[in-house]
C-alpha cells in the first residue's frame, strides 16, 4: 500500500487516528439514484452490468467521482458467487434475484460446491484491478461480500423472504446440514475476498443484511462462530467493516464474531452504539436512509446528531444506516457529503 493510501482520511478512522474531518463514503452509492449509473445501467442486464468489469468499473468511478466520498466501493452484487457454486441465480425485474433452484433439504446442501479455483469469479477481480487504477491515489476502494448467513438464507428461501421459515427449519431441524452449507461458503467467502484485497481492495466490507431476524442466542449459536472464521482467515492486516442490520440487540455478538470497524444501522443511536460494540473498534453509521427525503435543514440538524453522537472520538466513519435509495434527489447526497466533511472537522481533528 502506497504512503498516500495508508494516511488517507478513511484508513486513519479504520485505525481509529486523528482525522482533519470525518470521512464518508455511502452504501449503495453507485446506483438507481444517480443519472451516470443509469445510463450505463439502461444499456444492460444487471447481472451483465455485474459481470462486465468495463462497465462495473466505470459505474464505481464515477460515483466516487460525482460524491466526493472518502472511498470507493466496489460495484459488485452479493450473489453471483452463488452461481458457480451450483445455483441458478436470475435477476427479474420487479422481483430482485431469484434462485430457481434453492437449498431445502440436505440432499440439496449437499449438491452445493465450494469454490475451489476462485478465479471463476475473476471478472470482479479484473474490476477491483481496473479502478485501482483510476481511483486518486489517496482514494481507497473497498472490496466486499455477504456474510455466509445471509448467502445462506439467499440460497435456501430462493429470493426474498419475511420470516426466513426454510432457512430456520433448517438451522433448527437439521444441524449437520447447516454446518456443511457453512462449510462450503466460508472458505470459498475466505477465497472471494482475500482475492479481491490480492488485486487491489485496501478494506472489505462484510454484508450480514439478513441476520437481524434472530434472536441472540440464535446468532450466538448459529451465525457467530461461521463470521469469526470468516473473519479470521483473512489476510492479516486487511481491514474488515463488519455491517449487520436490522436488530441492534446483536451488536455485542456482532463485535465479538470480529471486524476492525463494527457498521451501525440506525435503529440505534451511534453513541449507544459504538458502548455496545466497544470503544477499541472504529464503528460506520448510521444516518437514516430517509433522511435524505427531509428538506435541507432537516438533513443538516439529522447529520450533525450523528456527528455530535460521536462526540469526535476518532473512529468514526459516516454513513447511512443502509444504502441509498433509487428515488433520491442525487444533488441532496452531494451535499450530504458536503455537510460531513464542513461539520465532522469540529470534532476528533488531527
Amino acid at each position: 500500500m502506497t504512503p498516500q493510501l495508508r494516511e488517507s482520511r478513511f484508513l486513519k478512522a479504520v485505525r481509529r487516528e486523528p482525522v482533519d474531518t470525518t470521512p464518508v463514503w455511502l452504501m449503495r452509492q453507485a446506483g438507481r439514484y444517480l443519472p451516470e449509473y443509469m445510463e450505463v445501467r439502461s444499456q444492460v442486464t444487471f447481472l451483465e452490468l455485474c459481470t462486465r468489469p468495463d462497465l462495473a468499473a466505470e459505474v464505481t468511478l464515477t460515483a466516487q467521482a460525482a460524491l466526493g466520498v472518502d472511498a470507493a466501493i466496489l460495484f459488485a452484487d452479493l450473489l453471483p458467487i452463488l452461481r458457480p457454486m451450483g445455483l441458478n441465480l436470475e435477476y427479474h425485474a420487479g422481483e430482485g434475484p431469484v434462485i430457481d433452484n434453492p437449498l431445502r433439504t440436505a440432499a440439496d446442501v449437499d449438491r452445493l460446491s465450494e469454490i475451489q479455483d476462485i478465479q471463476e469469479m475473476g471478472f470482479v477481480f479484473e474490476t477491483v484491478r481496473r479502478v485501482r487504477a483510476d481511483l486518486p491515489g489517496d482514494c481507497p476502494l473497498i472490496g466486499f461480500a455477504g456474510a455466509p448467513f445471509t448467502l445462506a438464507s439467499y440460497a435456501i428461501e430462493g429470493g426474498g423472504s419475511r420470516n426466513y421459515e426454510n432457512t430456520k427449519s433448517i438451522m433448527y431441524g437439521d444441524s449437520g446440514a447447516w454446518q456443511a452449507l457453512m462449510d462450503r461458503l466460508v472458505p470459498t467467502l475466505i477465497r472471494y475476498l482475500s482475492a479481491q484485497a490480492e488485486a487491489g481492495c485496501q478494506v472489505v466490507q462484510i454484508f450480514d443484511s439478513w441476520a437481524g431476524c434472530l434472536s441472540p442466542s440464535d446468532y450466538r449459536r448459529y451465525v457467530l462462530p461461521h463470521s469469526k472464521r470468516l473473519i479470521e482467515g483473512l489476510p492479516e492486516g486487511l481491514p474488515v467493516i463488519h455491517f449487520l442490520t436490522g436488530n441492534p440487540a446483536l451488536y455485542p455478538l456482532q463485535r465479538e464474531a470480529g471486524g476492525d470497524v463494527q457498521g451501525l444501522d440506525w435503529r440505534i443511536d451511534l453513541a449507544a452504539g459504538w458502548e455496545l460494540v466497544g470503544h477499541d473498534v472504529a464503528v460506520q453509521g448510521n444516518l437514516d436512509p430517509v433522511s435524505l427525503f427531509a428538506d435541507v435543514d432537516t438533513l443538516r440538524d439529522r447529520t450533525r446528531q450523528v456527528l455530535d453522537a460521536a462526540a469526535g472520538r476518532p473512529g468514526h466513519i459516516f454513513n447511512l444506516g443502509h444504502g441509498l435509495l433509487p428515488t433520491m434527489d442525487p444533488e441532496k447526497v452531494k451535499l450530504l457529503v458536503e455537510m460531513v466533511h464542513e461539520m465532522g472537522g469540529d470534532g476528533g481533528a488531527a
